[in-house]
């Protein structure tokens, strides 16, 4: 190995285990990972993936088989997956906050002989899970399990194609689905950004706040320690000691979802803290409101690049927001090798301007999701003219002028009212201009007049407002068959560990009460389906 990465990290394809040695060999004693145990260097780190691997392969771990991690976020959790890839193996991280059934199904699905778990979780689900599974517990057994000390693992050098972790879906409709990702694909998406950052001339230190069962959580893992980084990994988000820490380290680089970049801008701590030395913001995995991107480049320094795409690849898309604060109601525009096509409801590509479903193509497309090959081709589209395959992207989206991507809403909550497409996004943003409104969230509901009629949820700013105002003043501006026919106050936003918003949760909520009376002519006289419903 050379002594910069350089020229591997620009090769068009290589190892992460090989660069990880290289780290830990040319600068053994810097940093690496840190959590709220302690810090490991370089050299311990290298050390410690390496007889974590070599146990690994002396207990029977076939090439190409998982690993299965479960608990919350931390170093020992981090070495897990970088010691199961390195080994040959697979990293499986499981989604702590899924159900105990969810989670058996993962587990099963995963193909995992070890189960790596913390002792919290462990408790919860009871000695009795996953009995045909070996147990290690990481906060407890890590140390004893793993190989001796200077211990080295068997080589193992990766095919492109083989497997490098599963991602598991957030199962919020349906069973998770296993998202398998290969080195090729994952040395693509952060090899370069790697690069990139090794060779910004200043140091690399990463604060990494969301949960590394998350395909979010990534490029705050796996792209700093490519580039010989450090990454302090948080076990669960709080704003105050995530901006303590972001002060202490000097951070450079992050990655936050948006209710997370709310809350930091909610703390009181916020503008006291030091967080001159941040480079570089990310944001991704949920809708990133225009006002708040803006709210973020005032009273945070640093670049801020929103990235819009799937864990199961397809098109990815980035919007520099601080180079371009008049497309902040974006989500930028196809990256380098990325590419994106708008389709009717028939799969016909539509013109720019107009909304439809989005597909995407680039090198970071997933494997297929594991154990489940009809589902994987449900989620291509086929290009007729060329043969191509393309990813569904789930969303409905149109393209600006300029090739900006506008997102319209999920095609799965698409409103069909009376024959006319409604997207919940307009209406959200009509509810969000609001200043008594704080966060708005727009759901169908079954209508005998209309087959569904658009029903909104809002958390308010101002707790006495009135909310039958706020819906006169809304649907005044709303064209008729986009009216909202009910509108309700809720404490706060029911979101997934990434903070996803749950409309499953928001359409549980007034499951089975909704008045299926006669309705009138005019979409602001419908009956409430749940009226006066307020969540506490």
């Amino acid at each position: 190995m050379t002594d910069s990465p350089a020229p591997l990290l620009a090769a068009e394809y290589g190892s992460f285990s090989h660069i990880i040695a290289h780290w830990a060999a040319t600068q053994p004693t810097a940093p690496a990972l840190a959590d709220d145990a302690g810090t490991l260097s370089w050299g311990e780190v290298g050390d410690r993936v390496e007889r974590i691997a070599a146990r690994l392969q002396a207990g029977g771990l076939e090439r190409g088989q998982s690993v299965a991690i479960l608990g919350t976020s931390s170093v020992a959790y981090a070495l897990m997956f970088l010691a199961a890839v390195r080994a040959g193996g697979v990293a499986a991280p499981l989604t702590t906050s899924a159900s105990p059934a969810q989670l058996a199904g993962m587990a099963a699905d995963s193909g995992a002989r070890h189960l790596f778990i913390d002792r919290a979780k462990l408790t919860e689900l009871g000695d009795d899970f996953m009995p045909d599974m070996t147990h290690i517990v990481l906060d407890e057994e890590l140390d004893a399990w793993m190989a001796p000390v200077g211990t080295v693992a068997a080589p193992y050098d990766p095919a492109p194609t083989d497997p490098f972790n599963i991602i598991y879906s957030s199962g919020t409709t349906g069973t998770p689905k296993g998202i398998v990702h290969s080195h090729l694909m994952r040395w693509r998406q952060f090899a370069t950004t790697a690069a990139a950052l090794a060779a910004s001339g200043g140091p690399v230190r990463a604060l990494a706040s969301t949960p590394l069962y998350s395909n979010t959580t990534m490029l705050a893992f796996l792209s700093p320690l490519l580039a010989g980084g450090f990454v302090r990994i948080m076990g669960k988000f709080d704003a105050a000691r995530w901006l303590a820490h972001a002060e202490r380290d000097r951070t450079t680089l992050t990655m936050l979802v948006p209710v997370q970049y709310q809350r930091l801008l909610g703390s009181d701590a916020l503008d006291a803290t030091d967080l001159s030395a941040m480079r570089l913001k990310y944001c991704t995995s949920a809708p990133f409101s225009a006002a708040l991107k803006a709210e973020v480049l005032r009273r945070m320094p640093g670049g801020l690049v929103e990235a819009y795409s799937m864990t199961e690849g397809g098109v990815v898309c980035t919007l520099a927001a601080h180079e371009f604060p008049d497309k902040l109601h974006t989500v930028g525009r196809p990256a380098p090798g990325s590419y994106l096509k708008v389709l009717d409801d028939e799969d016909r590509e539509v013109p720019p301007g107009t909304a439809g479903h989005l597909v995407g193509r680039s090198g970071t497309m997933m494997s297929g999701y594991k154990n489940q090959p009809d589902k994987t081709r449900e989620g291509y589209w086929t290009d007729p003219a060329t043969g191509e395959i393309w990813q569904r992207m789930g969303d409905i989206g149109r393209v600006d002028e300029d090739g900006f991507v506008e997102l319209v809403g999920r095609a799965k909550d698409m409103i069909i009212s009376g024959g006319f497409n409604i997207y919940p996004a307009d209406l959200e943003a009509e509810l969000e201009k609001e200043p008594q409104v704080a966060e708005a969230a727009v759901i169908g509901v079954e209508s005998e007049q209309w087959g569904e009629t658009p029903v909104g949820f809002v958390v308010l700013a101002d707790p006495a407002a009135d909310v039958e105002a706020v819906r006169g003043a809304v649907n005044a501006r709303l064209g008729k068959t986009q009216r909202l026919s009910a509108l309700h106050a809720i404490e706060a936003m029911p979101r997934s560990h990434i903070g996803k918003l749950l409309k499953t949760e928001l359409r549980a909520l007034i499951a089975g009460v909704q008045d299926k009376g006669p309705a009138t002519g005019d979409r602001g006289g419908e009956r409430s389906p749940a009226a006066g419903l307020t969540v506490m």
